[in-house]
């Protein structure tokens, strides 16, 4: 896929990768439509593309809400014109302890992380599917492959957008729509600022590129850095105990106190 001209939307752009695969995607010639929480953010980052010569528009929602997010998308597509790709990147993170699942957090994560990208997905699928050509990627995270201590939400809404957008692209196979699932490690970003112990933490302008470098090549399922992806999948064989005494940290989750560990 090459992006000169095409129109991209990127959810969750006002910071972090959603901003740098922004700017990665204007600098090889799309044109950007640009929906997160934060106007100021969406406004810089619009008029910052717009001074170096690209194109870009930007919509105020909150993908935890679908009416939001619909109307949002419709604005950029009458601004911009058909939509050629979406990057659903839009999330939130949250922690629980023994204690405490914390609801009100896991609502929120599960509503934006996981129906956010359903919401978004359903605004440029019809129209893709008419045209028959488009591309859907889902920002999801190498926490989707398993149940981390202290990220119940996390890692099931990531894990539901996996299955969410596999069951996509099987269903669509034959339309001429792709979709992609990415799956990151520790970015450095807000988010992951007050996580301990993490490994292998790569820059948002890395990850921007890798992401958009992937959607270029087609990639059904990007997962990077590799030796995370791989450590991630020995859990898988790893007893219980021993991850919950050095995962837990990492992923913003209970200390080894809370969790009971002397």
């Amino acid at each position: 896929m090459t992006f000169v001209d095409r129109v991209a939307i990127v959810t969750g752009a006002s910071g972090g990768i959603g901003l740098t695969m922004a700017l990665e995607l204007v600098r090889r010639g799309a044109k950007v439509g640009l929906v997160a929480r934060r106007e100021d953010e969406l406004r810089s980052l619009r008029d910052r593309i717009r001074a170096g010569g690209g194109t870009a528009e930007y919509a105020v929602a909150d993908l935890s809400d679908r009416t939001a997010t619909l109307a949002a998308i419709a604005s950029l597509r009458a601004a911009l014109g058909p939509i050629d790709l979406l990057i659903a990147n839009a999330g939130v993170g949250s922690s629980n302890v023994p204690s405490d699942l914390k609801m009100t957090e896991a609502d929120r994560v599960i509503r934006t992380n996981l129906l956010g990208v359903m919401y978004s997905i359903e605004a440029v699928l019809p129209e893709m599917l008419q045209r028959k050509t488009g591309t859907i990627a889902g920002i999801s995270s190498v926490a989707s492959y398993k149940g981390l201590p202290g990220a119940a939400a996390y890692c099931a809404s990531k894990a539901g957008a996996n299955a969410y957008l596999e069951s996509l692209r099987i269903t669509y196979l034959s339309s001429g729509v792709r979709f992609a699932t990415i799956c990151p490690g520790f970015i450095a970003t807000p988010m992951t600022s007050t996580n301990e112990g993490m490994f292998l933490v790569i820059s948002p302008e890395n990850a921007g590129r890798r992401i958009v470098d992937a959607i270029a090549r087609g990639k059904k399922v990007y997962n990077f850095p590799w030796l995370t992806y791989r450590l991630m999948r020995l859990t898988y064989w790893l007893p219980d105990w021993v991850i919950a005494r050095t995962v837990s940290k990492a992923v913003g989750g209970a200390s080894d106190q809370q969790l009971g560990k002397k």
